[in-house]
């Protein structure tokens, strides 16, 4: 394959190896192993990325393990289709296909692989340009690689599924992940009333990221106050829609990112029905990668309105550590891979 597209001259002793972490199999951590792979050569309408930093998601942990089990309808039935995970990226274009317009070797980049293949967990990567958007120049390589799934999540669900307008009650359940501490920063750019529902040890980052109020979770049952909110983002929460519906408005809407199962079957089957005179909406979001949404962000993150928020960092080798720590489901914001 041509692989001086549009590099110039550069034809150099080109690398066809790369250091990436790899699968088999579908199970724990444990199934994952740090291996020399083929680099990856970008098709006309792709870059090739040189991965400097990438975040983990809770989606990795569903993917690594085939779990819920219908997932494997789209990413393999009885082993996985794409061997390297990894959504989140950040780093410097390497190369680019013949059609590619918007990119050239040497530009940052940030994006999420999550509709395309995936493959971040390795030194190099390849992506379609239309996932892709420039690097913001204020932030480090590590800050950007935690943004693109976790914030255009956030930004989706309350923009696009939310409907959210200025001076709106919003409830985000599950402030302190990689989704939620987003969601809460975005919630008040948009001028909404914010409160975060967290547990005890992140409080005060809710507070700090913005939220007028916070509920601490072992203290205080957020459905059995009595407040009504125009506008709840549960994020990988595992409470029953009808505690939800119990703390909408009358006209309000219920987003549902992730979860447990039952919460998510109930979003698909029961939400319906939950609805009040068809003024109540529960529903689930599926966020899809858009360049046009990234865009948006950078400008948020160059502008201070959004600030990531990074928990802890670990390097390629340490992949499976990191996949256990984001398991336990204590991570305050993002979890970072530096390569």
């Amino acid at each position: 394959m041509d692989m001086t597209t549009q590099q110039g001259t550069d034809t150099h002793a080109y690398s066809r190896t790369m250091k990436a972490v790899v699968r088999d199999q579908y199970g724990p951590p444990e199934v994952l192993r740090l291996e020399e792979v083929e680099k990856p050569v970008p098709k006309d309408d792709e870059v090739l990325i040189r991965v400097q930093a990438a975040s983990l998601n809770a989606a990795d942990q569903h993917l690594m393990r085939g779990k819920p089990f219908f997932l494997r309808l789209a990413y393999g039935l009885f082993k996985p289709k794409s061997r390297v995970l990894g959504a989140d990226i950040a780093g410097r274009v390497e190369a680019v296909g013949r059609s590619v317009e918007r990119f050239r070797p040497g530009d940052e980049v940030f994006g999420d692989l999550s509709g395309c293949g995936l493959g971040g967990f390795a030194e190099y990567a390849c992506a379609p340009e239309r996932v892709l958007a420039p690097k913001p120049a204020s932030l480090s390589f590590q800050e950007a690689a935690a943004v693109p799934l976790a914030a255009t999540t956030a930004l989706q669900g309350l923009r696009d599924k939310g409907r959210i307008r200025v001076g709106q009650k919003v409830l985000i359940y599950g402030a302190s992940g990689g989704v939620g501490t987003f969601a809460v920063q975005l919630a008040k750019a948009y001028g909404a009333e914010v409160t975060a529902v967290c547990s005890s040890a992140n409080v005060e980052l809710a507070r700090s990221l913005g939220a007028d109020y916070v509920i601490d979770y072992t203290q205080e049952d957020f459905a059995r106050r009595g407040q009504h909110y125009d506008l709840i983002l549960a994020v990988n929460g595992d409470r029953s829609i009808w505690d939800y519906k119990r703390a909408l408005t009358r006209g309000g809407t219920c987003v549902l990112v992730g979860g447990s199962l039952r919460q998510i079957f109930q979003g698909m089957l029961l939400g319906p029905l939950a609805a009040t005179g068809g003024r109540q909406k529960i529903v689930n979001l599926l966020a899809r990668p858009r360049a046009d949404d990234l865009a948006y962000l950078g400008e948020l993150l160059e502008a201070k309105k959004v600030v990531p928020v990074l928990d802890r960092q670990y390097s390629l080798k340490e992949v499976p550590q990191a996949l256990h720590y984001l398991g336990q489901g204590h991570a305050k914001g993002k979890v970072i891979l530096t390569v």
